[in-house]
């Protein structure tokens, strides 16, 4: 078995999260800046044993997908063409962000840390990676 990764995709940047080799917990790994997303993969592939990475699927209340959506499409054929054994996920993404926020609000972390960007974006992409596992487990 190996980690899944899950993409909170973003037009500045990405949050990153990843399970442990036994698909059981979703971590916070990094934020990385959306132009380098594909160096920072390269890297982590060589050193990891990757068999899933999951992106987040952004749609409104009513369902309609987000202008970013085509940015994504474009991403997960590049991942396809440069990690063609690593199968690609989607997940609905709602909420993730607001729910981010709630948490690090409620871990005590000082307001300048709770409005740190890339620490959402790394949340973010924890809880579309713990939402994908515990639908798997369905």
């Amino acid at each position: 078995m190996g980690q899944i990764l899950a993409i909170d995709y973003g037009k500045a940047r990405c949050g990153i999260a990843a399970t442990d080799d036994f698909q059981i917990i979703a971590s916070a790994l990094d934020t990385v800046e959306t132009k380098n997303i594909f160096v920072f993969l390269q890297q982590y592939l060589k050193e990891n044993n990757v068999e899933g990475i999951v992106i987040g699927l952004p749609t409104d209340l009513k369902g309609n997908l987000s202008a970013i959506e085509e940015d994504i499409l474009k991403t997960i054929e590049e991942l396809k063409s440069q990690f063609p054994t690593i199968e690609i996920h989607r997940m609905d993404e709602r909420y993730t962000s607001k729910m981010a926020s709630f948490y690090i609000s409620q871990s005590g972390k000082s307001k300048k840390k709770r409005e740190e960007k890339g620490l959402i974006d790394k949340i973010s992409a924890t809880l579309i990676l713990q939402n994908f596992l515990e639908q798997k487990q369905r």
